[in-house]
């Protein structure tokens, strides 16, 4: 009786992922798929319940974007702590390959599965070089897990009922809306939501242990894991880069948990709610053995609410972050007194961080029977965005340029449903002393299998 249950609710997914270019959350027509289920599911599991080949056990899929940006001011790195001298500042474009991700799965049988993904970020293998605004223009190297060719999943999946299935490996971690949804058919912008991407890292992934599944309209995900590293959180980005390791392997002498729940009741509509909450403090080979330190343990945690809205041609998206850090005054006193050779910004943080962001699009392929019958869809599409990684300090004074507002437009067209073109015009708007920052942007972006 059970194994009949299972098959049959894994052969619906596999037929709704074989008619839906199923990607993760979501697909390029935006059907609701339970959040846990992955890419990795939809693929794995599509033999489930019948005989098939070794060759069609294997399964090759992928997402991949292309953007161009013209960004109309300054980027000269003293443009937030001298606004005035660069408030005229020529102009500057840029060309990318933000995502290039190709995803291999197997399907071994009895629920057994394999799945992974191998990402390239900004279309290279080479160390990344940047100048640190906060450090009188240096060069510096910036050491970022895998450099910047990244394993983003690895995991062994075994399933035992709809409502419980077990993932070991490296794993994406379900908190917040765009690590959730991260491909590019599930925002409008050229670029991913920013205040998310701002404040917590994205995709955020670490080798961990989850359980999750599908009951009924509702989906859920719980994840062990190790702790982020405080010694490289910033002021601008919080505690986005605490999930990196500059080591051949994640110090994990602290660990954390995270989950997520998400529901379908209402026709069109999915919400969620996701958290995290985990020590920071000695999640580093830096010496941390001093009476000093006593007591310090960097808790770090994050509540995160999002929604998705799809019907009668419109498409809403929406999300809410807050998190916390204890110890905030601690830790930003520690990581300003380590060497400058060190891993660590040196640079001071906030107890809170905060992000807020919505986007509404109307398709109006909708109103048309023959684009309609085409399946090719176009959205006019607004978004605003609201985030400060220094919302709150536990001592200290916050960077005002840290607080600031996006507003973007543009348009979202499906010639094919594998395919997403992108342009928009952005308006990052900060405080009174400094220069917004308008720009223009166009990308294009594929989500689809291969085999």
């Amino acid at each position: 009786m059970t194994t009949s249950i299972v098959t049959r609710f894994l052969l619906s997914t596999a037929a709704v992922c074989s008619a839906l270019p199923c990607m993760a959350s979501g697909n390029l027509s935006d059907s609701d798929a339970p959040a846990v289920f992955t890419k990795a599911d939809s693929v794995a599991l599509a033999g489930a319940g019948k005989k098939i080949s070794l060759w069609d056990r294997l399964h090759v899929g992928g997402y991949g974007e292309v953007a161009m940006s013209r960004n109309f001011y300054s980027d000269n790195y003293l443009r937030y702590t001298e606004p005035g001298r660069y408030r005229e500042g020529a102009s500057h474009g840029r060309f990318d390959l933000p995502h290039v991700v190709i995803y291999l799965g197997y399907d071994f049988g009895k629920g057994w599965s394999f799945s992974s993904e191998i990402e390239f970020e900004h279309g290279g293998a080479e160390a990344a070089v940047e100048i640190e605004t906060e450090e009188a223009g240096e060069y510096e190297t910036e050491v970022e897990r895998g450099g910047e060719v990244a394993l983003e999943q690895f995991y062994i999946q075994k399933v035992f009922l709809p409502q419980l299935r077990l993932r070991v490996g490296m794993q994406v971690v379900p908190v917040g809306a765009t690590n959730a949804h991260h491909e590019p058919n599930q925002f409008f912008g050229v670029y991913r939501p920013e205040g998310e991407n701002t404040i917590m890292p994205c995709t955020w992934h670490e080798v961990s242990v989850s359980v999750g599944g599908t009951a009924g309209k509702w989906d859920y995900m719980a994840m062990f894991l190790p702790g982020l590293d405080s010694e490289r959180f910033g002021n601008s980005t919080w505690i986005h880069d605490g999930s990196a390791s500059p080591f051949e392997f994640k110090i994990a002498n602290n660990y954390a948990f995270a989950a997520r729940v998400d529901n379908r009741s209402v026709k069109g509509l999915r919400w969620g709610i996701s958290g995290y909450v985990g020590n920071s403090f000695r999640n580093t080979l830096y010496p941390t053995e001093s009476s000093k330190n006593d007591g310090i343990r960097g808790t770090v945690s994050i509540l995160s609410v999002d929604f998705k809205y799809d019907d009668h041609n419109w498409l809403v998206r929406g999300y809410g972050n807050w998190g916390h850090l204890g110890d905030a005054a601690h830790i930003s006193r520690f990581n300003i007194s380590m060497s400058k050779n060190s891993t660590s910004k040196r640079q001071e943080v906030a107890s809170d961080a905060m992000a807020v962001g919505v986007e509404a699009g109307y398709n109006i392929f909708g109103l048309i029977p023959r684009m309609n019958s085409d399946r090719q869809k176009f959205y006019v599409f607004g978004r605003y965005d609201w985030y400060d990684s220094m919302a709150r300090m536990e001592s200290g004074t916050s960077l005002d340029w840290c607080g600031r507002q996006k507003i973007t437009a543009g348009i979202n067209w499906f010639p094919i449903p594998q395919i997403v073109v992108k342009a928009d015009y952005s308006y990052g708007i900060l405080g009174h002393k400094y220069n917004n920052e308008p720009a223009v942007n166009i990308g294009i972006a594929y989500v689809g299998w291969f085999k």
